[in-house]
């Protein structure tokens, strides 16, 4: 095991700004990485066990930290999205603006989460259905598709050949639930919060845009 983490370790401390995409996160996980492989590489005691109490344990606070004050920096800007929209394009446009944007946030909003909802419960779904030993590459896939078929027109069944773990559809699986969690977890009903935030927003500051709202098109009283 710790042969491994020492591989590990090396290939952390080889990645820098350039090992990501342009419009990535690149400051905070070069951090993250740094702050991990120090971690490895400097403290090596918390990749020992002897059976006796740990001598120095991981510093977990540190790597939450990094990544919490990450999060919450790139929270501002939709946050800001979500409470400005209704307050600016209310008074540069008038109360119907609001109605209307609010409709379509509504109507796109569901959409998209129940998109989400599903897509990642399908990805931690399939991970779980490969792990249970059920999937069989043999008879499912384009290989399948290809197979010749009976007089009915159906694929011929061929001798089952079960995924196993650490194979490449396995590994394939873990990826997706890797991605499929916080989908249906966080980004799914994080778009309800949006939806209600802009609504209520709309709602407190109702009189202000129905009075004083319209500074383009044109001010006027709610009928």
């Amino acid at each position: 095991m710790i042969g491994e983490i020492s591989d590990q370790v090396k290939q952390m401390q080889e990645l820098d700004a350039d090992s990501f995409n342009p419009g990535e996160n690149v400051a905070e996980k070069v951090a993250l990485i740094q702050s991990l492989s120090k971690q490895f590489a400097e403290e090596k005691k918390i990749c020992q066990y002897t059976g006796q109490p740990w001598v120095e344990l991981p510093n977990h606070q540190r790597c939450v930290a990094i990544s919490t004050t990450a999060s919450l920096k790139k929270m501002i800007a939709p946050g800001c999205i979500v409470i400005l929209s209704p307050l600016i394009f209310g008074y540069l446009f008038g109360y119907k603006f609001v109605s209307g944007m609010l409709a379509g946030v509504i109507t796109s909003g569901i959409q998209i989460a129940f998109s989400a909802s599903n897509t990642g419960g399908a990805w931690d779904n399939c991970k779980k259905y490969v792990e249970a030993g059920k999937l069989d590459k043999a008879n499912n896939g384009p290989a399948a598709r290809e197979r010749q078929k009976d007089a009915n027109g159906k694929v011929m069944m061929a001798t089952p050949v079960f995924v196993a773990k650490k194979s490449d559809q396995h590994k394939a699986a873990v990826c997706g639930d890797t991605v499929g969690d916080p989908l249906k977890d966080t980004s799914g009903p994080s778009i309800n919060i949006l939806i209600k935030l802009m609504a209520i927003t709309s709602l407190v500051f109702g009189t202000f845009i129905a009075e004083y709202g319209g500074l383009i098109q044109g001010r006027g009283h709610a009928e």
